[in-house]
């Protein structure tokens, strides 16, 4: 055994070895030890201010918790060390989380876009084609074909591209896809309440426009979602592309407004000239259009103002970016740019009816979006025939004939089938390619006064609805008088209202002021109704334009003044009535199919909306076909009935007037032809609003006469769709009564007796004149006549109805003295002996045996020539009659075989 190992070590030993290494220990510590000591001190020194910090705070939890809140507390805490370290902690926190969000959303988004080929994005041309319902293309749109809609880089203006980025995107060239200051600024902008700010670069809206254009026209869908895949889309398209291919494929890509997308489609459609000869005020003007194409489309009048005000902006900021000088800028806004612009219609020389499939267009793109109806690809199958719509540019040419006669320059023509309420025909201007107004389609664009157009749905419809009191029917009596002092109570300076004749026509029947288009029947029509109530009708039939926000309107609606109709709306208001009181919505497109051939609408025939009685709508159109309660040249056979009657086709008509605004002269004529099958609406007026040098009606007549003969016997009846004869069928309920001494047709609501507000009452009338007896009518000449009575609803005057010839209108002036008569016989001879009154005598008549006798004539001394006696008369009767209408009459009672020298016969007067 090794003795050292075995060596025993006494505890002296022990102690004494033990101490050195515990001194050296010692000694190694001590620098160690004062730094703890030092470290764990501060840190007790730390603990005791908490403590006495603590301490002054209340024992209450809640109020502890309020106390420490105290702003000096929290300034002091966040300013010291620990509170600095705490916020630079939760500032890394949050970053690495968003980091790891980021992240996280990159990668789960990225897996949904590896289909979408960024190495193989293009941009390519579009191609729309429109059918009328029978497959007749009527345009295929394609853009200008002269032209490629894609241009490479070199054939765009330099101007365009830096008009661009400098109201796009002024940081395109330093972003790497997405611009995270703008989104910043974007987000606080919009958080702050300044409003909407957009944060997109033009590398995010270029893939915006080619693969997500459905989702952002569908309400923003899926907004964030897309918002988060055109961020990573737009940073790879950077890493495969260089900016000015970017920015290339953007421009050939953005809308433009007008006709097509792109820049090249854009130059040839607003300038006439390539993208590459665009100058500098004609790019800062086209570059203003993609931030709102619907609103600063050159073609939009109404943006005019804002596109303006962004043109010279973008100049300010291209002026700012040192693109060009402040000189430059300042030049190009001199320029009068969208006087420069080539009229829309310039565009549009190979489409076939091109008011109607523009407005077929503005509606699509209003409901799937600009950018989803220009990706292309798209057929539409829509209502018009073309077969009808030829009829009709046809029928506005022969109108056109008669514009010399009344100076106008302009005539629009709607047409729709009752049964659907789908539109078949549409003109919206006489000549769509007329270089100063012939793009406006009138139709559907432009507000029309009505006139008198309006008098059959606003005033009349709802009259003849049922209701609780006094009803009416086309039988029943307004009194058409002077009701200045109520139609004009609350007008300042001049007012009155009159018949388009000046005359007033006393106490007509409704049929009879609706035939002849009098003003104050329809006026107390509208008085009656109540103004609201009136309008609500109006609207549910179709005419939902005509004061649409129903406030601040008077009596002066009723004659279709002061409130403006679409056409369409109002011949769609008639295919109402045609359907017996049933609205149906208007409709221009039957199909809708996307470029892989899928259904994305068709029509449907929903039910119809019974608006009024069936019964109600048969009265209407009762009159307004009834050729006998019109002016005589307009009835049948009258010289002007042409338009009114439409050979062979049941028609029923309304004309309407308007005038300027001093009310001088007529400014619009209108004229409204329905029959089972078709409503049409013709207006002519100029296209300025000038005056008409005549209120005569020919043109709208003979355009409105040609269309509607034509297109029944030429599609209609061919296609089965109408016969001839056809006419609405009477409803179950309309009756035939004689009121007011007048026989017409009424509704089933209607009792003489409990709900017709007619009394009967005994007059006294000179029996000679047939003029109401006054004071001084002689007792002798006076007759008593049973008349109906009824009160004006408006003036609260009593208004009668007398038989004719009788007037109550007017008293008996006695300002005459009648022929008197004396009967006698000679012989077989008859005298008569004559005293002239007032007037001279103006002829006479014999009865015999009640039998009128031809070939007679009074000698001077009384003997009436060509009859003798011959002894079988009973009865005798010489009728004289004045040049003023007065007359009298002699009668003698014979008996049989009786003695022709017998001188005692009876005379009288």
């Amino acid at each position: 055994m090794n003795k050292k190992k075995s060596e025993v070590i006494l505890p002296s030993q022990t102690k004494k070895t033990a101490k050195k290494p515990k001194k050296t220990a010692k000694k190694k510590m001590n620098l160690y030890s004062s730094l703890s000591y030092k470290h764990k001190a501060k840190k007790e020194a730390d603990a005791r201010r908490r403590a006495e910090d603590l301490a002054k705070l209340p024992k209450d939890p809640v109020k502890r918790f309020f106390a420490r809140l105290h702003p000096k507390r929290v300034f002091k805490w966040w300013f010291s060390k620990r509170g600095q370290k705490t916020i630079l902690k939760t500032i890394a926190a949050c970053i690495l989380i968003f980091i790891i969000f980021i992240g996280g959303l990159f990668l789960y988004y990225k897996k949904d876009l590896d289909e979408i080929r960024l190495d193989e994005m293009s941009i390519s041309e579009t191609v729309n084609t429109y059918l009328d319902r029978n497959g007749e293309v009527l345009w295929r749109d394609t853009g200008n074909e002269d032209y490629r809609l894609v241009v490479e880089a070199d054939e765009i203006s330099e101007y365009m591209y830096q008009a661009t980025v400098a109201i796009e995107d002024r940081n395109f060239y330093n972003h790497v896809g997405v611009d995270f200051g703008a989104l910043v600024r974007a987000a606080f902008s919009t958080l702050s309440g300044h409003g909407v700010q957009g944060g997109s670069t033009l590398t995010q809206q270029l893939i915006k426009q080619v693969y997500f254009s459905d989702e952002a026209a569908s309400a923003n869908r899926g907004g964030l979602t897309r918002k988060i895949k055109e961020l990573i889309l737009a940073i790879e398209l950077e890493r495969m592309y260089s900016k000015d291919q970017i920015l290339t494929m953007y421009l050939n890509q953005s809308p433009y407004g007008g006709r097509r997308n792109g820049v090249e489609s854009a130059a040839q459609t607003y300038f006439g000239k390539h993208a590459k000869d665009l100058t500098l005020a004609e790019s800062a003007l086209l570059a203003s259009i993609p931030n709102n194409p619907g609103v600063f489309n050159p073609y939009n009048e109404y943006g005019h103002e804002q596109l303006l005000w962004r043109q010279h902006y973008t100049l300010d900021v291209m002026a700012e970016m040192g693109y060009i000088t402040e000189d430059e800028a300042e030049e190009a806004k001199q320029v009068a740019i969208l006087d420069t612009i080539k009229p829309e219609s310039t565009q549009y020389s190979d489409m076939l009816a091109p008011h109607f499939v523009l407005e077929v267009r503005k509606q699509l793109e209003d409901k799937y979006g600009i950018q989803t109806m220009r990706s292309g690809g798209w057929t539409i199958k829509t209502t018009l025939d073309y077969r009808a719509q030829k009829i009709a540019e046809d029928a506005v040419a022969v109108g056109m004939t008669h514009t010399y006669k009344n100076r106008s320059d302009n005539i629009a023509l709607v047409s729709v089938d009752v049964e659907t309420s789908q539109v078949v025909a549409m003109v919206g201007s006489q000549d769509f390619f007329n270089a100063t107004y012939g793009e406006l389609n009138v139709t559907t664009d432009s507000l029309i006064e009505p006139g008198s157009s309006i008098k059959p749905i606003l005033d009349y419809t709802p009259l003849f609805m049922q209701r609780d009191g006094v009803n009416y029917g086309p039988g029943s009596v307004l009194r058409d008088e002077n009701i200045n002092k109520l139609y004009c109570a609350g007008y300042s300076g001049s007012c009155a209202l009159t018949n388009a004749t000046g005359t007033f026509y006393g106490d007509v029947t409704i049929r009879f002021s609706l035939g002849h288009s009098l003003n104050i029947a329809a006026v107390k029509a509208l008085y009656i109704n109540g103004i609201d109530n009136s309008l609500e009708v109006a609207h549910a039939l179709g005419d939902t334009s005509y004061c649409e926000n129903r406030e601040g309107y008077g009596l002066s609606i009723a004659i279709g003044s002061g409130c403006g109709v679409k056409m369409v709306e109002h011949a769609n208001a008639y295919a109402s009535l045609a359907r017996g009181g049933a609205y149906k919505d208007l409709s221009y497109v039957l199909e809708v199919k996307n470029s892989s051939g899928e259904t994305i609408e068709s029509w449907e025939d929903k039910e119809a909306t019974q608006v009024v009685d069936e019964q109600v709508a048969y009265m209407i159109s009762n009159i307004l076909s009834d050729g006998s309660a019109r002016f005589g040249i307009y009835a049948p056979g009258g010289s002007q009935s042409f338009g009114y009657v439409v050979p062979n086709v049941w028609t029923a008509t309304k004309t309407g007037t308007t005038t300027t605004a001093n009310s001088a002269v007529t400014k619009d004529s209108l004229i409204e032809s329905y029959s089972t099958a078709l409503s049409t609406f013709v207006w002519n007026g100029n296209h300025d609003g000038a005056g008409l040098s005549s209120n005569a009606n020919d043109v709208v007549r003979n355009t409105v006469g040609t269309y509607m003969e034509r297109v029944h016997k030429e599609v209609y009846e061919p296609d089965g769709r109408w016969h001839y004869g056809d006419q609405p069928a009477k409803p179950a309920g309309i009756q035939t009564l004689t009121v007011n001494g007048k026989t017409d047709i009424w509704p089933s609501w209607f009792n003489s007796a409990k709900n017709s507000g007619v009394a009967k009452e005994k007059l006294i009338f000179n029996k000679y004149n047939h003029l109401l007896a006054s004071s001084c009518t002689p007792e002798d000449y006076k007759i008593e006549i049973e008349v109906t009575k009824t009160t004006d609803p408006m003036t609260g005057n009593d208004v009668y109805s007398v038989p004719e010839p009788y007037d109550r209108n007017t008293s008996d002036p006695c300002d005459y003295t009648p022929p008197q008569i004396a009967l006698s016989t000679s012989g077989d001879r008859i005298i008569a002996t004559v005293k002239r009154g007032t007037n001279d005598i103006a002829g006479y008549t014999l009865y015999v045996n009640g039998v009128e006798q031809s070939g007679i004539s009074l000698g001077v001394d009384g003997v009436i020539s060509g009859y003798k006696l011959n002894g079988t008369e009973t009865s005798i009767k010489f009728t004289v009659s004045d040049s003023a209408g007065y007359s009298a009459s002699g009668d003698m009672t014979l008996t049989p075989k009786t003695k022709v020298d017998d001188n005692s016969a009876n005379s009288g007067n």
